[in-house]
């Protein structure tokens, strides 16, 4: 999995009126959870634009005052009317320790059904899955390609060595149904053949 690195400096005082002071120099006010003791930091809500606005799940290579860790972003909490960050928590990362991290589902191939007029419906764009740091993934890759109308691909058809899948197994992950022209379609073809 990909690694971002991002600074952070101590923080001094925790409190409103710090985090309110931070957060007109443009720092957001952290904390790292999953040590010995928890650490009171600032990141810049520059760092941490790559890291929140993307689909791709990132380990974070942390550098607070010269104390370098590796972390994941464990919650974040955002300002209800501009969306900005008003903080933001970390968890340590136990190299020994499984992790669950929700990650993005990829699709791959063609599917026969779509080349048909089937409409493609995905219905999780993010799995669930515990693992290893050293063993996560940057995606879940689903293939298409067998996809027929009607068809479906389910979380119990996919398996991965070394992580568990911890949506339910019944939960359908993408699908072919039948679009309105392809029904129109067959329904014109029946028509045909019964004159």
């Amino acid at each position: 999995m990909k690694s971002i690195a991002i600074s952070g400096s101590p923080r001094e005082n925790v409190g409103k009126r710090d985090a309110k002071e931070l957060r007109y120099q443009a720092l957001v006010p952290a904390v790292l959870y999953g040590g010995a003791t928890q650490t009171h930091f600032s990141v810049s809500a520059a760092d941490l634009k790559p890291v929140v606005y993307t689909p791709v799940v990132h380990f974070i290579d942390l550098d607070i005052a010269g104390v370098k860790s590796q972390a994941i972003i464990k919650d974040l909490q955002f300002h209800p009317l501009t969306e900005q960050i008003i903080h933001v928590d970390f968890l340590l990362l136990d190299q020994k320790k499984p992790i669950a991290i929700q990650i993005p589902v990829r699709l791959t191939g063609t599917s026969p059904g779509v080349k048909v007029g089937g409409k493609l419906v995905q219905k999780l764009r993010k799995l669930s899955i515990k693992a290893l740091p050293k063993d996560h993934l940057d995606f879940i890759d689903v293939s298409i390609a067998e996809l027929e109308v009607g068809k479906s691909v389910k979380v119990s058809e996919l398996s991965f060595p070394n992580l568990t899948i911890l949506n339910s197994k019944e939960d359908t992950i993408v699908s072919v149904t039948t679009s309105r022209a392809l029904r129109q379609a067959e329904q014109e073809a029946a028509a045909g053949g019964k004159k």
